[in-house]
């Protein structure tokens, strides 16, 4: 079967790397393309210049290759209505409908839809306007939440301290910080608990887990400094114990799919649920309608299976004949490189040099590169590296990842470096017992 996948990020490299594995690809005359790609990825995949926001080009370059598969990495080609279009011209695709893509592209749409299904959430007020952003404020307490309704590359969100803050947060959102995403805010109920991930493959009728995970938003070490699209993560996250994963799916994944399949606009693809865990139990803080970056790559790292024949499943609605996921038992935890000034304005142009990174089973998955035309690696974008590794445990693999990234050569970078805190630390209070 010939296969494109759609994206240039870590998460993308990340995908190439585990469906380049798969029995969709073994054969001779199996073919394998990426648009746009990136230098990592270029090591799976021929890489073809392809713009996702031009259906009718993607759809030709689908005819005239015979794809079979077209896996959507990104979200924004999915609210976009990529899948839709490919889906019309017959074409198999990894990712939800335009209509289902709203979980993403769209809080306050997620939101009304947990009302209508009854999944525990926090409270909140849907607003068009300044005015009446800033009198929804007397309706909550301090910290406020405020969200940019539709996408903002996962930096959205403003958690404001005082009221003050919130209004000058309003202001700047309705002036267009977030661009077009800021023309809907909604305000939320601040959560108490622990933040985790939940993932699970859908193709709106069947529904199989896939797992969980930890990321790190803020760019600093202690969880400090802005929010970020993830510094890091790890997967699994113990804190989502067996039984709270039952009451997630039950509570949360379950009637999201039934509601939206009951609506006409039936869910296929991943449904990537951040979590808060709260005294009451957990509750839904959003919805992402595609594999989480970074999580996606520790997933990749934990997974046993065939992922081009579980993404070939979601596509065709055959997911019912697929047998649970096996994902290893080990723990895999992914540090993220970032160039100097991210999240803000990044240092493009800085020289990488892997060394022995992946000398002691380490891959470092490219997020933010380019080749110069000498052909030396350099940063592209915010987030440059993944740099991720398995262990037995959360304390092995970060120590194996943060070895990888001293084996690094990136001048103009910097990463965090206490990616795993919270498991590492309940690690050694339970050796310590």
């Amino acid at each position: 079967m010939n296969i494109l996948l759609l994206g240039s990020g870590g998460r993308e490299h990340a995908l190439a790397w585990k469906l380049a594995q798969s029995r969709l690809l073994s054969g001779a005359e199996d073919k394998f393309f990426a648009a746009p790609g990136n230098p990592g990825i270029a090591e799976h995949a021929e890489c073809v210049a392809l713009d996702a926001g031009d259906h009718a080009a993607v759809a030709a370059f689908c005819d005239v290759n015979r794809i079979g598969l077209v896996v959507i990495g990104p979200e924004a080609p999915l609210v976009d209505g990529l899948g839709d279009t490919l889906r019309g011209e017959g074409i198999s695709v990894f990712g939800p409908s335009k209509a289902a893509a709203q979980l993403e592209g769209s809080k306050g749409f997620t939101k009304d839809l947990c009302e209508r299904a009854g999944i525990p959430t926090a409270g909140y007020v849907r607003t068009s306007s300044l005015a009446e952003a800033t009198n929804a404020l007397d309706k909550f307490g301090a910290p406020y939440v405020l969200k940019a309704d539709g996408l903002a590359a996962g930096k959205g969100v403003v958690i404001a301290p005082t009221r003050a803050k919130a209004a000058e947060a309003l202001t700047g959102m309705f002036s267009g910080v977030f661009g077009g995403a800021g023309t809907e805010v909604v305000i939320e109920e601040f959560m108490e608990g622990e933040e985790a991930s939940f993932f699970a493959l859908t193709d709106g009728a069947t529904i199989l887990s896939f797992g969980g995970a930890q990321d790190h938003k803020r760019v600093g070490d202690g969880d400090t400094g802005p929010n970020t699209g993830g510094m890091g993560a790890y997967s699994p996250a113990p804190v989502l114990t067996p039984m709270l994963r039952g009451e997630v799916l039950e509570k949360i994944i379950v009637p999201t799919v039934k509601t939206l399949a009951d609506e006409g606009m039936p869910y296929s693809g991943v449904l990537f649920a951040g979590l808060m865990l709260t005294e009451e139990g957990p509750k839904l803080i959003e919805y992402n309608c595609r594999f989480g970056d970074p999580e996606c790559q520790v997933l990749m790292m934990r997974l046993e299976d065939d992922l081009g024949e579980l993404m070939l499943a979601c596509a065709d609605s055959k997911l019912s004949s697929c047998p649970p996921v096996k994902l290893r038992n080990e723990t895999a935890l992914t540090v993220v490189m970032a160039a100097n000034g991210y999240p803000g304005t990044p240092e493009k142009g800085g020289a990488i040099e892997f060394g022995e990174a992946e000398e002691d089973g380490a891959k470092v998955f490219h997020a933010g590169t380019s080749r110069g035309q000498d052909g030396t690696l350099r940063a592209s974008g915010g987030r440059v590296l993944n740099v991720t590794a398995l262990g037995a445990n959360a304390t092995e693999a970060q120590a194996k990842a943060y070895a990888a990234v001293d084996a690094i050569d990136f001048p103009s970078g910097f990463c965090r470096k206490d990616i795993g805190w919270r498991e590492v630390e309940r690690e050694t209070g339970r050796a310590k017992q």
